[in-house]
């Protein structure tokens, strides 16, 4: 199979700012035009986020469906007219809660499922394809290449429809997302045309018992196909990996600015600079290990399971420095500190992302939607728990320790310390042998986290 050159994955990379376009209008204008304009209760557009993560446990069932078709492009091109439609309706619905609020309510709830399944459908096969048309020299590079064209998408589309959207009516609204989520759709089906390659008959899942049997291929079912992935000892880990990672990764956003104003006295202007300071060390973590990865591909510090072990030690140092801020308060280097803690994030978050489609083909082949799948099924519960779970452990210890400063500090140190558990589950991971699964005789297992090194 020809491998995809930069223009290919570039790409691609514009369905994931397609993509993140419609995102960014769900989750985050509709959030404030429900709590500000409509007066509603805050926790309404948390259960519809809420929501939009949990229907995206069906990721492991849109890869099996995947693997069974034998094409990657159909789901992807299907999981974005899904999500168009549902980001439409998600406008209709919000605006129609203005005169209609149940009806408008139970629309929403609709919607936002459907945000979740096309998200789940078009980012799982995308991650599959990326998995395996990418040169396992460039995986690192193709990440960056393509979250960063992601969070392009994010701050693009809040920069032009904020615009936009003013003088604001819910009209305008539904006229706005409506016409964002058709040009984001189109974008990316103009992008995903002809990237897979022509196409050919859906194949068969097959599961190989034996050298012997090789002749004797069988159609596996979903379960079937999810039971013998969760067998495979590093596909089984890197899921528990993903899952503790991402939830500490998350349970520091909703909690980082109210950090900042109650102990160092942050004005919200000041708050929402130290938020915007922690993002630009995100780009420049994932650009350091898409550098550092290019420069020196062939050796030990350019390879993913350096940056992944590194990325998630130095995030917990950077917690635990903001854990020690909230004992010293303002004698803290609190900008230094945040923006360390977005360098360590973007480069384990990238090297992770990596590692995904370093790993996806690993206990072999026909099942590298299942197992992406699986793993961003993990990644979504985590993040739907994370921001919840620490805005709840804040509340937790703030009710039993009377200092803020302290409060917080236990929460960020709790947070270094999931961290340090991931780092060393990624140890772990990197020794631990594919196993667990029948699987072709032929196929040979790529080394862990090769990703930039080349030897996958």
């Amino acid at each position: 199979m020809p491998r995809l050159g930069w223009l290919g994955i570039f790409r691609l990379g514009l369905v994931q700012t397609a993509l993140g376009a419609i995102v960014v209008l769900t989750t985050s204008t509709l959030n404030r035009v429900m709590v500000v304009e409509l007066a509603l209760p805050a926790m309404l557009p948390g259960v519809l986020v809420a929501l939009h993560y949990m229907v995206q446990m069906l990721r492991p069932r849109m890869g099996h469906g995947s693997d069974v078709g034998g094409r990657r492009t159909p789901w992807i091109v299907g999981g974005m007219a899904v999500l168009a439609a549902g980001g439409t309706l998600a406008a209709v619905a919000t605006a129609w809660m203005a005169t209609e609020q149940g009806a408008g309510v139970a629309l929403a709830v609709f919607a936002f499922l459907l945000i979740g399944a096309g998200v789940g459908s078009a980012g799982t096969s995308l991650l599959v394809l990326l998995a395996k048309r990418v040169d396992p020299t460039r995986r690192a590079a193709a990440a960056t290449v393509v979250w960063m064209m992601m969070i392009l998408g994010f701050a693009l589309t809040a920069g032009i429809t904020g615009k936009l959207l003013d003088p604001f009516t819910t009209l305008r609204l539904v006229q706005v997302v409506a016409a964002t989520s058709l040009i984001a759709f189109v974008v990316a089906l103009l992008a995903v045309r002809g990237v897979e390659g022509h196409s050919t008959a859906p194949r068969a899942v097959t599961d190989v018992v034996s050298p012997e049997q090789t002749a004797a291929p069988f159609r596996t079912p979903f379960r079937a196909a999810l039971a013998q992935v969760w067998g495979e000892s590093q596909a089984r880990l890197f899921t528990i990996f993903v899952f503790v990672s991402m939830l500490a990764y998350s349970a520091q956003d909703l909690i980082l600015e109210p950090f900042a104003g109650t102990v160092f006295g942050y004005t919200p202007g000041e708050s929402t600079q130290l938020a915007g300071l922690q993002h630009g060390g995100v780009f420049a973590g994932m650009l350091l290990v898409a550098l550092m990865g290019s420069v020196f591909g062939g050796r030990q510090i350019g390879s993913l399971k350096v940056w992944t072990v590194g990325g998630c030690i130095a995030s917990a140092l950077a917690l635990f420095g903001l854990a020690a801020g909230g004992f010293m308060s303002g004698d803290w280097p609190l900008r230094e500190t945040v923006f360390a803690l977005g360098v360590a994030n973007g480069a384990f978050a990238v090297a992770a992302i990596a590692s995904m489609m370093s790993l996806a083909g690993a206990g072999g082949a026909g099942r590298e939607g299942v197992r992406m799948g699986l793993w961003g099924a993990a990644q979504a519960i985590a993040f739907g728990l994370g921001g919840f779970a620490g805005t709840v452990a804040i509340d937790v210890t703030r009710a039993f320790i009377e200092s803020p400063g302290f409060a917080y500090a236990l929460v960020f140190a709790c947070e270094g310390v999931l961290f340090v558990v991931s780092a060393v589950m990624a140890l772990r991971i990197a020794a631990a042998p594919v196993k667990g699964a029948a699987r072709d005789p032929r196929v040979a297992d790529p080394p862990f986290m090769s990703g930039i090194e080349g030897k996958a």
